[in-house]
């Protein structure tokens, strides 16, 4: 029976392991201190982990009323590891977050055997058996997810203050073992309410992390090397020991540098550096090469450049000269006589109104 087995080694290493946990809220967690406190108490949890089993601690024949107050807070071991690595962030996070979720499952499934858990867990744990990688603690509903929600938190900081009245109380001397016991089974009952809460948010961040491993990086090709990338034909370059660069004047063949970037050959700095250090400070757009009167009277001289408007005076007819006035008023005529025969606007067959 369990109340036959309890283990000094094991107690003492219990309370070493949540007196260090309890150490964990008063540490920043970038400090080396945090890190290593850290690393202890997970050490220490393994440990109490691995006596249980060589102990056994508890049987799967057992019910509730058969379990020892002392071996009672054993319980919580799985879920105080879990707790733990969830604060950890490694190189493999996603195996870290499979194993917390294991460690959660085997502290609900051994509740269970012990009948444990409420009704409204027992149905969560059910779900949650049913689907462990798509587990979702609220719905999909908004208003059924902000009410559950709610829910869900009260609940949680009911069980929260109780815990912490049944501590205060346990502190006091000579205690008896009913409060100590109510004082875990609160416990255990803040945990399990905890562990859906961790379960929900491992699923949905397993899913995005597994996301991020099935989708291959696409290798990065140098644009310098992509046949497909439009060549410069100005000569630029982006190479340290390019013709036009400080590092490569001189060079007589071959490349300058290896892969690794070291010197493959000797080379000299010739006259061409006044040259390069001249065009540092050049603007990176051509200059004009002539002004504007420059380019006009070019312009001009080309033909390019119509001198005048668009309507060219006529010379008046000579009234001496019979002949040009008489067809000049022929023409007037002609034309006051098309302008009667045609009213204006009476070709525009498109855009009327």
């Amino acid at each position: 029976m369990a109340e036959q087995v309890p283990d000094r080694s094991l107690r003492e290493t219990y309370t070493e392991a949540k007196a260090k946990r309890d150490q964990l809220g008063d540490l920043d967690p970038r400090s080396s201190v945090f890190k290593d406190t850290l690393q202890a108490t997970l050490q220490d949890l393994e440990l109490c982990q691995r006596l249980i089993s060589e102990l056994a601690v508890f049987s799967p024949n057992e019910e509730l009323d058969d379990l020892s107050t002392q071996s009672l807070q054993y319980l919580t071991v799985d879920y105080l590891i879990a707790e733990l690595l969830q604060r950890t962030y490694d190189a493999n996070r996603l195996a870290a977050l499979r194993r917390v979720s294991g460690l959660l499952d085997d502290f609900l499934t051994r509740l269970d055997q012990y009948s444990m858990l409420s009704t409204e867990d027992h149905k969560l744990f059910e779900r949650y058996q049913e689907g462990k990688t798509s587990f979702a603690l609220l719905p999909p509903n908004p208003e059924e997810r902000r009410r559950l929600k709610i829910k869900r938190f009260q609940e949680g900081k009911d069980l929260k203050k109780k815990l912490e009245y049944l501590s205060s109380q346990s502190q006091v001397n000579h205690v008896d073992d009913e409060t100590v016991r109510s004082l875990y089974l609160a416990e255990i009952a803040f945990f399990v309410h905890e562990s859906f809460q961790s379960l929900d948010s491992i699923s949905q961040e397993t899913a995005i992390l597994a996301q991020m491993q099935q989708a291959q990086p696409t290798p990065m090709m140098d644009p310098r090397n992509d046949p497909r990338a439009p060549q410069r034909t100005d000569g630029y370059s982006e190479r340290l020991d390019g013709p036009t660069t400080l590092a490569g004047l001189g060079r007589k063949g071959g490349p300058l540098l290896d892969s690794k970037g070291k010197p493959m050959q000797p080379f000299t700095l010739l006259d061409k550096r006044s040259q390069m250090r001249g065009g540092v400070f050049r603007p990176g757009h051509n200059l004009p090469t002539m002004s504007i009167d420059e380019y006009l009277e070019e312009e001009r001289r080309r033909g390019g450049i119509i001198e005048g408007g668009g309507d060219v005076p006529q010379p008046e007819p000579d009234e001496d000269n019979m002949e040009e006035v008489d067809a000049a008023t022929m023409k007037a005529r002609d034309w006051d006589e098309f302008v009667e025969a045609n009213t204006k606007g009476a070709g525009n067959t498109l855009n009327r109104g």
